[in-house]
């Protein structure tokens, strides 16, 4: 989300549009040729736009509404946040809505379109989480984080205890010491 402190740049909302109906309906055309292939009766190669090309349409329209009405959305408030994502979620839910014809059904797919789409936007829009610094080498980053949280041999066998592969220094000696006090059994101590 942006901050106060930054101007608004206007977006292409026909531009981006153009592009979320060109992606969306390139999904749609694999989601609709999927269906022809699973379907039982043997239907031919233009079964794609034929019989299930209305997932095509379904997909497209979709993603042309969400992109245009999230851009104009921003342009009207001049503002980039989450709300604009909850705006375009609205409307491209409910054209996945009009399909089933109901006006509850029209609602409640804009609302959880909604609703997901702009939690998603609101809580950093990455499925790996938020951006880290692009100025600091990954590898580095996380080297600083295991010094920060190394903790001494000893303290870490104080807690625990020796075996399950912690063991502190001279280990091999002292096994060797234990064994030959309590059994009587000469080992020889590996280095």
């Amino acid at each position: 989300m942006a901050s106060g402190d930054h101007h608004y740049h206007p977006k292409d909302a026909v531009k981006a549009c153009l592009n979320g109906a060109m992606v969306t309906g390139s999904a749609g055309a694999m989601v609709s040729a999927i269906q022809n292939t699973l379907t039982k009766r043997n239907v031919n190669a233009w079964g794609v736009f034929t019989r299930t090309g209305g997932t095509i349409a379904v997909f497209t329209a979709m993603g042309a509404t969400y992109e245009f009405s999230r851009n104009a959305a921003a342009n009207l408030r001049q503002k980039d946040d989450s709300l604009n994502t909850g705006i375009g979620g609205f409307l491209a839910g409910s054209v996945l809505g009009l399909r089933v014809g109901r006006t509850p059904a029209v609602v409640g797919y804009g609302f959880l379109c909604a609703v997901v789409l702009g939690a998603f936007d609101f809580t950093g829009g990455r499925l790996t989480g938020y951006l880290k610094d692009p100025e600091v080498d990954e590898f580095e980053r996380k080297q600083e984080l295991r010094k920060n949280r190394r903790r001494p041999i000893q303290e870490t066998i104080d807690e625990l205890g020796e075996g399950r592969g912690i063991y502190a220094p001279g280990y091999p000696e002292r096994r060797a010491a234990i064994i030959k006090e309590k059994y009587g059994i000469e080992v020889p101590a590996r280095s």
